[in-house]
């Protein structure tokens, strides 16, 4: 999926920042999980999604600009199929990044860094991979987890929304 981008009217209240490769089995999840949150929050307005094979240092304006950002990916350091939710805090050091590829970390102390702006709230969803063999299929752990990651996205949005 080439990098895509939905705005709704007005500011950027809730940014949603999700990356993958759909061409890794699991790894597509991010970019799954993208294109649902689009159709979901497609009438409210502040809800930006971005979605992308992987993050990089153009972000940083998007994210130092947003009132919240959610990040999705898959994680290969979970348990298959586990859907986690946590607060994501800038990186202490921005030295040695990576010039074309950014964790979420990164991306919050490089908006930081730049832009002088950090969002008010800053979250992770992972869902745990089980394969990331070559093939545009997910795992029956990941494929049980999607009900449960939509969930938690849609209340996790909603809830940002209502702060403000």
């Amino acid at each position: 999926m080439p990098r895509t981008c939905f705005c709704g009217m007005g500011g950027i209240r809730c940014l949603i920042l999700a990356c993958g490769n759909t061409l890794r089995g699991d790894d597509g999840v991010g970019l799954w999980l993208a294109e649902w949150a689009e159709r979901r929050f497609a009438d409210k307005a502040g809800v930006r999604v971005i979605a992308d094979h992987q993050w990089t240092p153009e972000l940083a304006e998007d994210v130092a600009r947003a009132a919240s950002v959610l990040f999705i990916d898959c994680s290969v350091n979970s348990l298959p199929g586990s859907v986690t939710l946590a607060p994501v805090l800038p990186a202490a050091n921005t030295k040695g990044m990576a010039a074309h590829h950014l964790g979420a970390q990164e991306l919050l102390a490089l908006g930081h860094e730049l832009y002088h702006s950090l969002p008010a709230n800053a979250l992770s969803l992972t869902i745990g991979a089980g394969s990331l063999e070559l093939g545009e299929v997910f795992s029956d752990a990941v494929n049980a987890a999607l009900p449960d990651a939509c969930t938690l996205i849609e209340e996790t949005v909603l809830r940002l929304l209502a702060r403000g």
